[in-house]
């Protein structure tokens, strides 16, 4: 059975190498930043390209409403166009109700 003085002392020369010793080449800067750019891809292609794709074709979207178009609010409302402005647009949800919405509260035109 070993003693912690005995533990110490093997981890010490593991320790006392640094980072890198006179006569040990290091690898090139660029080496050494492959691993970050490899990360940075793979969020630009997960995360980042699709939700700049899906952003803009909510944009496209938005630009294309008129009046008659059924649609659906990002809060649940089903409605029917009778308005279209600059950035309010004007639902009918029923007998004699309309509601006015900001034009980026549509979510998706109804079928």
């Amino acid at each position: 059975m070993s003693n912690g003085k005995e533990i110490g002392m093997d981890l010490f020369p593991i320790l006392a190498m640094g980072p890198a010793q006179p006569g040990q080449e290091q690898a090139p800067g660029y080496v050494q930043m492959l691993p970050l750019l490899a990360i940075f891809f793979v969020f630009y292609f997960l995360l980042i390209r699709p939700q700049a794709k899906k952003q803009k074709q909510h944009e496209e979207m938005l630009s294309q409403l008129k009046k008659g178009d059924k649609v659906v609010t990002t809060g649940g409302i089903y409605g029917k166009i009778s308005a279209v402005k600059d950035e309010i647009i004007v639902l009918s949800v029923g007998d004699n109700v309309k509601l006015e919405v900001a034009k980026s509260a549509v979510s998706r035109v109804a079928e």
